[in-house]
């Protein structure tokens, strides 16, 4: 198997190529990628496996791939950017940079909220059009539209794809930049990041195409998925499936700025984008921005849309430990104490660690089950953490 992985890895970090070997062999990888740095020096890039399964072609050094979720993180990095030149106040109604937005319900949502996934819009009740994940404008308008499912700020519910909607209409506001432009050149650019929120020309001969995830005899139900499957008025429903026909696999919509789940990297991108917030040396934002960047903003014991217990920061995941509940397999993402960064969808994770330096990343093609984290990329996070010295997550947080 190890012929199938590519790339290097320092001896102390043996166990995560053993583990991602791993994957290979027994747990069904079919492409990936994983990469650490640690004090600003990559010890593991490695990748193998297949981009296209109908081909056979090999998953290669460049290849690159949808990682859902995780552009969240670069969404809420530039919104960071912003803070802290003092251009966006956490704090600040909505209303000071977007007016528009500041109605049916939404009128006090605050900044702060939108980071939070407090903003009251995770859903949009009415259908949307076809393709119209893919048209910035419209998806805005939808956005001014949508009456609040709450009063903002009451309570949590993870905006699945609306949140970069939301964190990204205000970069663009404040900015005057697209919010993919001002990724590209306030953080891909400085850090050499291969990500891209809307992919530009000569990018896509190089992607792996997402496989989803089939269900299995005895998978776990879990509340969400009951819902998704039961109630088409719901929230998991709506956030899930009301989405205009948008997929994957769509070379449109690589190109599109869909800044809640449409950045486009591998792992090594996103440690290019971490590194500088692992090591906090002030490069992206402010020693004191990053501290606040990795703080809990936002806690909750059942998520209105995940309906499961989350922590965030502004904008980030926190480690999120839901072992015990019953049936929440692969519900849980476990990283340091002091970590943030964010999971897409079917496993894909990227995070800083500013406690021990660490920028980590893992990116796939065959999607898992579950909400959060499944067994592949958690191994490869466990076994990290343990090469670096820290003898527990048993907390809900690996700990020295």
């Amino acid at each position: 198997m190890s012929g199938q992985v590519h790339g290097h890895c320092d001896p102390k970090f043996a166990e995560v190529r053993e583990e991602f070997e791993r994957n290979f062999a027994e747990r069904g990888e079919k492409g990936a990628s994983v990469c650490l740095s640690v004090g600003g020096e990559t010890l593991v890039d490695l990748w193998g496996g297949v981009a296209d399964v109908k081909t056979g072609d090999e998953w290669r050094e460049d290849t690159v791939s949808i990682v859902f979720s995780c552009t969240k993180a670069a969404t809420a990095i530039c919104a960071h950017i912003l803070i802290d030149r003092g251009e966006l106040e956490l704090q600040a109604p909505v209303s000071k940079y977007w007016p528009e937005f500041a109605k049916a319900g939404k009128e006090k949502t605050t900044v702060q909220m939108m980071l939070n996934h407090e903003s009251a819009i995770p859903a949009l009740r009415e259908p949307v059009k076809e393709k119209g994940f893919l048209d910035w404008d419209y998806m805005i308008k939808r956005m001014e539209d949508e009456p609040a499912w709450w009063e903002p700020g009451t309570r949590n519910g993870y905006h699945m794809v609306n949140f970069g909607w939301t964190v990204g209409e205000l970069v663009r506001r404040v900015s005057g930049k697209s919010l993919g432009q001002f990724f590209a050149d306030e953080v891909a650019g400085p850090t050499g990041a291969k990500f891209w929120i809307g992919l530009p020309d000569g990018v896509e001969p190089h992607m792996a195409d997402i496989l989803p995830y089939i269900p299995q005899k005895g998978d776990p139900v879990s509340d969400f998925a009951g819902l998704l499957m039961g109630d088409p008025t719901s929230i998991q429903a709506l956030s899930f499936l009301n989405n205009g026909g948008w997929g994957a696999n769509d070379k449109d919509a690589h190109k599109a700025e869909i800044g809640g789940a449409g950045g486009i990297s591998n792992a090594r991108g996103q440690v290019a984008m971490y590194t500088p917030l692992a090591m906090n040396d002030g490069s992206l934002v402010s020693r004191d921005r990053v501290a606040a960047m990795s703080m809990v903003s936002t806690a909750t014991q059942r998520d209105a849309t995940l309906l499961v217990p989350t922590r965030f920061a502004s904008g980030f995941m926190k480690s999120m430990d839901n072992r015990a509940l019953p049936g929440a397999q692969a519900q849980s993402a476990i990283i340091g104490k002091e970590a943030f960064g964010h999971v897409g969808a079917g496993g894909h994770i990227g995070f800083a660690d500013p406690e021990c330096g660490l920028a980590f990343s893992y990116t796939m093609s065959q999607m898992g089950l579950g909400l959060l984290m499944n067994e592949r990329g958690q191994s490869l996070i466990d076994a990290a953490y343990r090469a670096l010295g820290y003898r527990s997550n048993a907390p809900g947080a690996w700990v020295k």
